[in-house]
């Protein structure tokens, strides 16, 4: 009989798995849930990105395209981020199209990471990057965000981490979970840590078109000296509601891009096809609808927020992404007894803060991309299970 102790990787028994997941497959499994818990849109990708990709199909454009996308693509990609963050990038070396802005990620960090080395991660953040990080080899070099300074990362968090072996900082902004935001002023603290090193940013922009208030994303590529040391990561899923269709993209410079490449061509060969024609719609003609989405998102953001504050779980205003991250210490639990009794008592689906990292401890992520309705019996469903401690 076959040891599969044996055969499988200690590294990969070792990952715990993802703690979203946790609570959505319990979820599954229950009538008359409310799940505040997985940050997917709850709109259908807008119909003109959708009428592009049947187009495609329609017309036969069913073949491989290049390794690094389709070369219209990556010219839009490029004039969509020099229109957006002030940045260029070459569409013919510096861009690459990627199955979903994950790979992108997993890509990035495999092209530089050798065993021994260190990955600096600010948490509480994304589930994936200190399983990647660990799958290579590295040390994951975990920063603690704290709630007092809006869950950014400082400049002297940043210099304490770094050491000889340190190869990249994951920069997760606007973040999942906590919806927290860099501004310019904080990004420019960070670069000036940088700048003299041989470090590398990888810069997790995915929730970039989904920032609040007065304050637009801000790319650290477009901070002075950055953009030779970082690379900027994005893709459709959240600003275009397309998770499904499952496309992302990076930029960076020449040398890194060329093993992402690489790395892409032989694990992936290329992203859907369909997708990216899809895309190219989302790019030259997507703003309208973005802007409907995101005046949506903010309404139910102050809707949860302001819900959150008034049943007594502390709950800082979140700028970018589409979560809620209350604070729930004053109940006593900790943050996954909270979120397994929440969902027992009264079937209402929230996710630990320490899916997150262990910093997320006492707190809660509750995505609000789901209609006011939605929110309102869920927040109804909590305050009685408040109520009935």
């Amino acid at each position: 009989m076959i040891d599969y102790q044996k055969l499988l990787s200690p590294t990969v028994v070792g990952i715990k798995p993802s703690g979203i997941r946790k609570f959505f497959d319990i979820a599954g499994t229950m009538d008359d849930v409310i799940s505040l818990g997985v940050g997917e849109p709850d709109f259908p990708t807008p119909w003109e990105i959708r009428k592009a990709g049947i187009l495609s199909l329609e017309s036969g454009k069913t073949r491989y395209t290049s390794n690094r996308g389709l070369e219209t693509l990556r010219e839009e990609i490029g004039r969509y981020v020099k229109r957006k963050y002030g940045v260029s990038y070459d569409a013919k070396s510096e861009i690459l199209v990627t199955v979903g802005g994950s790979e992108a990620i997993d890509a990035c960090i495999r092209a530089i990471a050798s065993p021994g080395d260190e990955i600096i991660i600010p948490q509480p953040s994304y589930v994936c990057y200190e399983p990647i990080a660990a799958l290579c080899g590295c040390k994951p070099v975990i920063i603690e965000t704290k709630a007092e300074n809006a869950f950014k990362i400082t400049p002297e968090e940043l210099r304490a981490a770094i050491t000889p072996r340190t190869k990249a900082l994951i920069l997760p902004y606007p973040c999942n979970p906590t919806g927290a935001i860099m501004e310019r002023a904080d990004l420019e603290a960070i670069a000036a840590v940088l700048r003299d090193t041989n470090i590398l940013v990888i810069s997790d922009e995915i929730y970039a078109e989904l920032t609040f208030g007065d304050a637009s994303h801000v790319s650290i590529a477009s901070i002075d000296g950055m953009q030779e040391r970082t690379v900027l990561i994005n893709g459709f899923s959240k600003t275009f509601s397309m998770t499904g269709w499952r496309l992302g993209y990076a930029c960076g410079p020449t040398p890194v891009m060329e093993q992402l490449t690489k790395i892409h061509q032989f694990a992936i060969m290329c992203a859907p096809t369909t997708s990216q024609y899809a895309a190219v719609e989302a790019l030259r003609n997507g703003d309208e609808a973005v802007a409907t989405m995101l005046e949506e998102y903010d309404m139910r953001r102050r809707l949860i927020v302001n819900g959150f504050n008034k049943l007594g779980l502390s709950c800082r205003e979140p700028k970018g992404a589409f979560y809620a991250f209350p604070c729930i210490r004053s109940t006593g639990m900790s943050s996954e007894e909270f979120c397994e009794k929440l969902l027992y008592s009264e079937k209402v689906a929230v996710v630990p803060g320490t899916a997150f990292g262990e910093s997320g401890e006492g707190f809660i992520r509750a995505s609000y991309c789901y209609s006011t309705e939605h929110i309102l019996e869920a927040l109804r469903r909590i305050e009685k299970f408040l109520n009935s401690l």
